[in-house]
């Protein structure tokens, strides 16, 4: 009994190999984090956010918000605010150099290149707590915003982070003359 040479799924391959068409895999499913959220298509990266220099903005108040792909901190400013340096780095006191210990896996120091007082040296920030100077119980990513405090017109908050996730940070305009310095820190990679 003689076998055949190809069967019909083989033929059809071999023709459509021949002729430059090739078999599509099926799509991917959609990837989840482990927070059965959507992936979100961050690209971020977690190295150093900086830009600008020096502006006569004052800070008046500090927030956190969130979201379903990352946890928002919100730097209220009075005027522009045009300078900023967001890295994973251990955080300091403005001043004194003293350490400041965090909660997570990953510190973030953010420092903004505005003070936290007048040019007469009255505050314009004065959180309730400098080691808790925004609540963010609950939050998937922050586990800890402290103020490190206001010194020769700049000034430093630590955010502590459950690991060294992606970031980013950019500057708002407004409401009116004010501005926003914006720090995200995504759930997942």
């Amino acid at each position: 009994m003689k076998k055949p040479l190809a069967t019909l799924g083989t033929l059809v391959l071999a023709v459509g190999l021949a002729t430059g068409l090739s078999a599509a895999a099926p799509p991917p499913a959609a990837a989840s984090g482990p927070y059965n959220e959507p992936y979100c298509g961050i690209t971020w990266g977690s190295l150093t956010k900086s830009a600008g220099t020096y502006s006569g903005a004052q800070i008046t108040n500090a927030r956190a918000g969130r979201h379903s792909c990352y946890d928002r901190m919100v730097i209220d400013l009075r005027g522009k605010v045009s300078g900023f340096d967001v890295r994973y780095a251990s955080v300091y006191r403005e001043g004194s150099g003293q350490y400041v210990p965090l909660s997570g896996a990953g510190d973030i120091r953010i420092v903004v290149r505005s003070a936290a007082y007048t040019s007469w040296g009255s505050p314009t920030y004065t959180p309730a707590s400098w080691a808790n100077a925004v609540n963010v119980r609950g939050f998937d990513t922050f586990r800890q915003v402290s103020y490190a405090g206001s010194f020769e017109g700049q000034t430093t908050f630590g955010l502590g982070v459950r690991a060294r996730l992606p970031m980013r940070a950019f500057i708002l305009d407004g409401p009116g003359t004010g501005s926003r310095l914006v720090v995200d820190v995504a759930h997942q990679w």
